[in-house]
């Protein structure tokens, strides 16, 4: 603070004017910062969320002439200063909402986004249910132990004798 002081006292301002000054200066950067701190917006920002209303493809990919003069207007629309949603709301009063590659988020539209959702969901459930049953038939039933299974009668007296015919 000492080498601001002697900086302000060098210009000829007396110290109870000091902190106008510096409040001054301040103001002065203040505008600058917030200008900065705003993004701007680019051509391909702007490309992949609106569709060529010809071919029907995104914006970037598309490469017909009404692409390009899409393309132009959006270019002339970012040197203007103009946001994405501004450049959005120019596009769809110029060609319909068909322009716009996202759809909205209401009525019949809104189902693009709530369908996959809840077949996912529905995927999920089916796959526990499924799990949990093929679990459940792997076991071996109640009062079943292992040492009941294996071959019985004549398999058994067969078994053991072949058993005791290879016996080392």
């Amino acid at each position: 603070m000492s080498q601001l002081g002697g900086f302000i006292s060098l210009c000829g301002i007396n110290p109870p004017s000091r902190w106008l000054a510096i409040a001054m200066l301040a103001l002065s950067l203040a505008p600058g910062v917030a200008v900065a701190a705003t993004p701007r917006t680019s051509v391909n920002d702007v490309e992949d969320e609106v569709m060529c209303p010809i071919c029907g493809t995104l914006l970037e990919l598309a490469e017909s002439p009404q692409a390009q003069r899409e393309r132009a207007l959006v270019k002339r629309l970012i040197a203007e200063g103009r946001t994405k949603s501004e450049i959005k709301d120019v596009l769809v009063a110029q060609y319909g909402r068909a322009v716009l590659a996202l759809p909205s988020g209401s009525g019949f539209d809104l189902s693009a986004y709530l369908v996959p959702a809840i077949a996912f969901a529905l995927a999920v459930v089916g796959l526990g249910v499924g799990v949990s049953r093929w679990r459940r038939a792997s076991r071996p039933p109640p009062g079943d132990d292992a040492q009941s299974k294996g071959p019985r009668g004549d398999d058994a007296e067969r078994l053991k004798a072949d058993l005791a015919r290879y016996d080392l």
